[in-house]
């Protein structure tokens, strides 16, 4: 099996890819079968983003802190497990953000798009689905909208559901809101547009984030799935992401 490694720049990870170039020797990314990711949950953001749309399956090892998208680290028998692996087909929020000054900016996201109140006053966002106001007015610390894979991520953090693999949604939460008091949130589906509008944008500013790429000073967020985009993550079959999904709806 050709393989590609690659590690983020820490320690442990460089050490773990030295080791493993040892016993599988090392392929470039356009000639190998598969990519074998090592770090945690970061360094997997970033390489899903690196390749993407390339048609490699990418396989992680958690060497880092966090590895809810990555198995564990084992040397031997590699391409057996591989081999063996579950495949889970991932899309991406698609963002599209206007500033206030009229620059456009897109970007991608595996996780979640967040719009985030850039100083000590409350932002304020009007919130459209697929063209119906929902919400005229959000008075609140911020709102994004979250893939299942990233569901357990930013998302679970605002208190946002958790989203099983497979069942085509979205969750749209708020973080920290004020007005209306009362709500905690939605689930969309997957084929929904989402358009954010910032009020009083010069005196409140509000920054777009999709994973890790951020735009500040925007007015206007749009966001929607990009089927035409596509990643493949391999999992143990013990161990695999769905259920590592479910899985975190019982911890206490």
């Amino acid at each position: 099996m050709k393989i590609a490694f690659v590690a983020s720049d820490t320690e442990k990870s460089r050490q773990s890819l030295q080791e493993l170039v040892k016993i599988y020797g090392q392929h470039t990314p356009a000639d190998a079968e598969v990519i074998v990711a090592l770090g945690g949950d970061g360094f997997m953001l970033h390489t899903l983003h690196r390749f993407m749309n390339s048609g490699k399956p990418v396989f992680g090892m958690r060497r880092g802190t966090v590895g809810f998208l990555m198995n564990d680290y084992q040397t031997h028998d590699l391409p057996k497990r591989i081999s063996a692996a579950t495949a889970t087909v991932l899309h991406p929020l698609k963002m599209r953000a206007e500033t206030t000054a009229g620059r456009v900016h897109e970007a991608l996201a595996i996780n979640e798009v967040s719009l985030l109140r850039q100083t000590r006053q409350s932002a304020r966002i009007g919130i459209t689905v697929n063209g119906q106001p929902k919400i005229d007015e959000l008075v609140c610390d911020g709102v994004l909208l979250s893939t299942a894979a990233g569901s357990t991520a930013y998302n679970l953090s605002a208190h946002g559901p958790v989203l099983p693999i497979g069942s085509d949604v979205l969750a749209l939460t708020p973080i920290s809101p004020f007005r209306p008091r009362r709500w905690r949130g939605a689930i969309l589906p997957a084929n929904a547009q989402v358009r954010f509008e910032v009020h009083d944008h010069e005196k409140r500013p509000v920054s777009a984030t999709a994973d890790n790429f951020e735009v500040r000073h925007v007015k206007a967020v749009d966001v929607s799935e990009d089927k035409n985009s596509r990643m493949t993550l391999l999992f143990d079959p013990h161990h695999n992401l769905e259920d590592r999904i479910i899985n975190e709806q019982f911890v206490f």
